[in-house]
């Protein structure tokens, strides 16, 4: 929820607040706190959220990036082909024979019929985290045509284009700060917003059930800005927790809130598990019987390295299936002698574990492994969170829910600057809604109100610019409280 929840705070409207109540009982803890969190979630709401309308178009765009990759790029990925598959080392040196330039990183092999190989290239002409993708035609073995491919879920390039305008709007690391304070200030909105929404409902519900708002839905009969905040509180209700998980996934890939989230997880134990692709140089440990496919001798004399691997990777995969790492996998080909080949299992939809293994392909055995199994429950959570927001999880039941909350968000923001405007005076020179009552502070205990700095001060620490924007929002309330001050007593004295 985006704009405040602000009735009660001009006389022509109608208070959430019982009117048997003395008016000092706003000043109680229970009011303090709520005035407190309404001038918050006001000021948050009202500059946060042009940055959330860009998160949340971009954010739906993304959502859906899967599904337009596959429709763009299908004669990239689809063949009409029929038949039994050649050898992967065919196609990796098919692909390699297209672009004899660059050296062959690592393969996808095709994993149903009608479906290309992706042959992936290192090269040096590319950014961070690209690489040039062949795509082969598994039946004949012939190249259909190259894309750039982006990170570990090889994105191509439409899917590419809409991830960095979602994560930094191509403006590359400054850009970076747009999309991290967007989420480190949604959860915050969002749980405040659920606050406001649920305290107005039990008020006026202990006052007059009759006459209280629903909390789910919209009350017939309602109109002007009493519609417009309870579209906003009841939407703002059915989509808070995908609004705190978008906020806490997000957070995960930022710079500095991220940076201190991969601290904690380093400290707990909680990271990734990996499995180690250099070779120990002597006999790897027995792997139950999988070695020995056809002798796994070595390159010949004179043979480079890479191309030796090439010729492996047929050997290599079976025995990755063997110990059930198949499916969609992504094997690397190692271009050096003291490097094992490593095969993971690549994220696809309803898929929920993601195991790896590394082979030394001269031997033909698992010389380490990764079980997702094994996996602390945190990084369980973390992969499947990253992949939820991706819009992978779920395939495309997963995108759509996506795409419907970025409009639920957008329509929110816009329902709050409604609430906003239809809050301005009708007559006199203030052309904008104002802002809800000051003073929310002093309305609570000492005790609460330590708490409550504490409490800021070590969020604002572990999310930086939740804090930095935090102390600004306090500093400039201070001045517009001094100002206010000022031209009252001036006002007065005339």
């Amino acid at each position: 929820m985006h704009a405040a929840e602000d009735v009660g705070t001009t006389p022509a409207r109608i208070s959430d607040e019982p009117k048997s109540r003395p008016a000092s009982n706003d000043s109680s803890p229970p009011g303090g706190l709520r005035r407190l969190v309404l001038r918050l979630h006001f000021y948050a709401g009202v500059f946060v959220a042009p940055f959330l309308v860009i998160a949340a178009i971009s954010g739906g765009l993304y959502a859906i990036a899967p599904t337009l990759e596959q429709f763009v790029y299908r004669d990239y990925l689809h063949v009409e082909s029929t038949g039994p598959a050649a050898p992967i080392s065919e196609q990796v040196a098919a692909a390699q024979a297209a672009r004899p330039d660059l050296a062959v990183s690592a393969v996808r092999p095709s994993a149903a019929e009608g479906r290309t190989t992706r042959v992936l290239f290192t090269d040096p002409t590319l950014g961070e985290s690209e690489r040039l993708s062949v795509f082969v035609d598994p039946v004949t073995a012939r190249p259909v045509g190259e894309l750039v491919a982006y990170g570990s879920s090889s994105a191509l390039p439409l899917r590419t284009w809409i991830s960095q305008l979602h994560r930094h709007l191509h403006l590359g690391e400054p850009g970076r700060l747009y999309s991290e304070l967007a989420a480190s200030w949604l959860w915050v909105i969002a749980l405040g917003g659920v606050y406001l929404w649920v305290r107005r409902y039990r008020t006026a519900w202990a006052r007059s059930a009759a006459a209280a708002p629903r909390l789910w839905t919209v009350k017939r009969g309602a109109r002007g800005r009493n519609r417009a905040l309870g579209w906003h509180g009841a939407v703002g209700l059915w989509i808070a927790i995908g609004l705190v998980f978008l906020s806490a996934t997000g957070l995960t890939w930022s710079k500095y809130a991220g940076e201190n989230v991969t601290d904690l997880r380093t400290s707990l134990g909680w990271t990734t598990p990996s499995v180690a692709k250099t070779l120990s140089g002597t006999d790897a440990a027995p792997s139950g019987g999988h070695e020995g496919h056809g002798g796994h001798a070595p390159a010949p004399a004179g043979t480079d390295v890479l191309d030796g691997n090439v010729g492996r990777i047929d050997d290599v995969l079976a025995v990755a299936a063997n110990v059930g790492v198949s499916g969609e996998v992504e094997a690397s080909i190692p271009a050096t002698a003291d490097s094992a080949f490593t095969v993971t299992q690549t994220r696809q939809p309803w898929q929920f574990s993601t195991d790896s293994v590394a082979i030394d392909g001269a031997t033909g055995q698992v010389t380490d492994e990764s079980r997702f199994a094994d996996w602390p429950i945190a990084a369980k959570l973390t992969t499947w969170g990253i992949a939820l927001h991706m819009g992978i999880l779920f395939g495309l039941l997963n995108q759509v829910a996506l795409l419907a909350l970025a409009i639920a968000l957008l329509a929110m923001i816009v329902l709050g600057y409604r609430m906003w405007w239809l809050r301005r005076p009708v007559r006199g020179a203030q052309r904008w809604g104002r802002p809800p009552s000051r003073g929310a502070l002093r309305g609570l205990h000492p005790a609460a109100i330590g708490a409550i700095v504490i409490g800021s001060v070590l969020v604002g620490w572990f999310v930086p610019l939740l804090g930095l924007t935090l102390l600004g929002f306090v500093v400039v309330d201070m001045v517009v409280g001094v100002f206010q001050r000022r031209r009252a007593s001036t006002g007065t004295s005339r």
